[in-house]
């Protein structure tokens, strides 16, 4: 009996604990309708006011900001002059602001560990500011201007022509984004790609299956992805630089199979009918010389041991 009577008193007192620890004594966890603290705003902006009343920046409690104002003011400074007097250059206009200005604004409060590269990365010293990619106001996921990668090949034209190659990554079906491999902030990596060494590490999050160590291993693969393959699309299979066996010829030079001659008869016996033979000495060579992967099949790398003697191991047959 005293048990019972005791957890009804604990919950409530871990409750009231819990409660006094979220409100610390100040604002509630969402932030009211702008009729509050943005009434003077909307007499002017009444529609900008509406639209960011739905976005994140107006859902967080001010105060968690030490550098930052409530609503408006937060972004664009003290606004009781230009209230006043109605003066455009009374307030801190974005459109006004050179790329660097608007993006040092931003990142008073989104200094955090997912913008430290952000100085470094290429949209900060091709000077693309936050602005640029980001509506504040209200926009999409994230409030983007644009939806998922559809923003990014306005820019990058030459890579959203690459998507359209016959082998590509499958961003046209909509399985996957730009920023499933690109951190729009700022990377380690070049490219800003999301991995914090290299290249090759991005790729086996999805590739499992060609990540080692092998016991034979193929060079250019523990090197480098992309010394076969383009990322963003290809004309050859597999995202592969070229066709088999050209992409091959560029390190291994064609061995004894494509040298040897064919049979000299002109004419072969199949189930006791005589029919011309089509490749004549040719055959020999042409069964060899189209993809080493009909033989070479683990060519990013294997744990077994090839087949052929003469491969002693290396040939990656198996």
């Amino acid at each position: 009996m005293v048990k019972r009577r005791i957890l009804p008193i604990l919950s409530l007192l871990l409750f009231g604990f819990l409660a006094m620890a979220l409100s610390d004594g100040s604002a509630p966890l969402a932030v009211a309708s702008p009729a509050g603290d943005w009434e003077m705003c909307a007499d002017c902006h009444e529609e900008l006011v509406a639209d960011f009343a739905g976005t994140i920046h107006a859902r967080i409690r001010p105060h968690e900001y030490a550098t930052a104002e409530k609503g408006c003011e937060a972004c664009h400074g003290p606004g009781e002059e230009h209230a006043e007097e109605e003066d455009p250059d009374k307030i801190r206009s974005f459109g006004k602001l050179s790329s660097e200005e608007a993006s040092a604004a931003c990142l008073v409060c989104h200094s955090g560990t997912e913008m430290g590269y952000w100085h470094a990365s290429e949209h900060a010293i091709g000077d693309v500011g936050c602005t640029e990619c980001h509506k504040i106001h209200g926009g999409s996921d994230h409030e983007l201007r644009f939806k998922a990668q559809s923003g990014c090949q306005d820019c990058h034209a030459d890579v959203a022509a690459e998507m359209n190659l016959p082998s590509h990554h499958p961003l046209r079906e909509g399985k996957m984004t730009c920023s499933d491999c690109h951190d729009p902030h700022g990377s380690a990596v070049e490219g800003n790609l999301r991995t914090e060494e290299r290249s090759n590490d991005l790729c086996l999050t999805c590739h499992s299956a060609m990540q080692g160590p092998f016991i034979f291993e193929h060079a250019p693969v523990v090197e480098d992805c992309m010394i076969c393959h383009r990322p963003h699309g290809s004309v050859a299979d597999k995202l592969l630089t070229e066709n088999e066996p050209f992409i091959c010829l560029q390190c291994h030079e064609f061995h004894f199979h494509a040298g040897a001659r064919g049979a000299e008869t002109t004419s072969v016996t199949l189930r006791g009918e005589v029919i011309p033979n089509p490749n004549t000495t040719y055959g020999w060579k042409i069964a060899w010389t189209k993809k080493c992967t009909q033989c070479h099949v683990m060519v990013h790398g294997s744990d077994l041991p090839s087949q052929a003697l003469t491969g002693q191991g290396r040939a990656l047959t198996r």
